[in-house]
């Protein structure tokens, strides 16, 4: 097996007219968050699919895909790495865990979908069976995808019935500006009142609605009641 063949595959399913959506949706325009990316036109369940055949391809072919200009290819690359971390042994699972960090830190895993799709199956039950403290220098960081990965990874917590990260997390990116960790952080916040406990939610809303941005207050308080939205939303 390799990347070679990973993105030959890849390439046999590509829909130019699809590439020329996608590109508009992930904003790869000059001065847009995914400005210069590249996509093929390969939608997300078909790339699943092929990464179900190649799921056992090498860490050093994984790399090659990552390394592509192409969004498929490194999408691809980040869904193997989902399906082999389970089942991994503890080196594998820690050379998986570090081989995702370098490519995070290398500005590789650089789009939402991305992150979104890899950062709670790999880092998050990583982190949790190890150390956190990565994830607070991550949410601490300037670059949006390593912020968004660290609220990302906190979702594997929430799973486990945990809601303590995803409290520490969202009060460090309490005031970011950018849009797209609003979003995520708000996410993150409803999840742990659907997955965990409404009340800690509330709790968490009580002490921070007043200077939330707005957008990460809508995320968060979207499965509340017409009453608790009302009163929150009325800074």
């Amino acid at each position: 097996m390799t990347a070679t063949e990973v993105q030959a595959a890849l390439e046999a399913r590509a829909i130019p007219e699809d590439a020329i959506f996608l590109q508009r949706f992930f904003k790869t325009g000059k001065g847009q968050y995914g400005a210069g990316d590249v996509f093929i036109g390969v939608r997300v369940p078909q790339t699943r699919i092929i990464c179900k055949k190649y799921k056992e391809l090498p860490l050093v072919e994984v790399q090659k895909l990552l390394n592509s200009a192409v969004h498929e290819c490194r999408l691809a690359g980040l869904i193997i790495l989902t399906l082999q971390y389970p089942s991994a042994s503890e080196t594998q699972k820690r050379a998986i865990y570090e081989l995702y960090l370098r490519n995070v830190y290398a500005g590789r895993v650089n789009n939402w979908d991305l992150v979104d799709s890899s950062a709670e199956l790999i880092v998050g039950p990583y982190t949790r069976d190890h150390s956190t403290d990565i994830l607070y220098k991550l949410a601490r960081s300037n670059d949006v995808w390593q912020k968004r990965v660290a609220m990302l990874s906190s979702f594997h917590f929430l799973k486990m019935g945990d809601p303590t990260l995803t409290v520490d997390l969202a009060e460090i990116l309490l005031n970011d500006p950018h849009d797209l960790i609003q979003k995520a952080t708000g996410w993150m916040l409803r999840e742990m009142g659907k997955k965990v406990d409404e009340q800690v939610l509330l709790d968490f809303l009580e002490k921070h609605y007043k200077k939330m941005p707005r957008t990460m207050l809508r995320y968060a308080i979207e499965r509340l009641s017409k009453e608790q939205k009302l009163h929150f939303m009325k800074r």
